[in-house]
């Protein structure tokens, strides 16, 4: 059976943007590029109703691309299970209050038994004292907690 893996609305970014001058930009939006055209046939690959809403918004050719790019991925409900343990990763500090979204997509992914959540996130996501945190948070509330991991460490984990 397939890993499950759930694809954060900064990845989508990472994928549509325009070239970046900038060398780190520039090195996420290759690694990116190069997970995307391995996704759908290594993975079972899942959004949000959260990236969608994420993904439409700013510059109107920019969400065009995202938009387009996420269509071939199954989306997942935010229901009320995934808005509860949201919360209870935010009142448990995992997430800092000011990033709600950030705790949603992780509640979604764990309700739905995802296997892993790709982000770009480094400030709220995807950092090791975080990642600590909220697999005990959701654990605790009788989850599996995803993997929670950027582009190029889940191409690591496929060789």
């Amino acid at each position: 059976m397939r890993k499950r893996v759930y694809i954060e609305t900064t990845v989508v970014s990472y994928f549509t943007a325009r070239p970046s001058r900038d060398l780190i930009v520039a090195g996420h939006q290759e690694v990116t590029r190069e997970l995307w055209s391995n996704l759908a046939s290594t993975y079972e690959v899942y959004i949000s109703a959260l990236v969608y809403q994420e993904a439409s918004r700013g510059d109107e050719d920019q969400a065009k691309r995202r938009l387009a790019a996420i269509i071939p991925f199954r989306m997942l409900d935010i229901d009320d299970e995934a808005r509860i343990l949201a919360e209870k990763i935010i009142a448990a500090k995992g997430i800092p209050a000011a990033y709600p979204e950030d705790a949603l997509h992780i509640a979604v992914a764990a309700v739905n038994g995802i296997d892993a959540v790709v982000t770009w996130n480094f400030a709220h996501l995807n950092n090791p004292f975080t990642r600590l945190l909220i697999r005990r948070i959701v654990e605790d509330e009788g989850y599996g907690c995803p993997e929670i991991c950027s582009p190029d460490e889940l191409l690591e984990a496929d060789k």
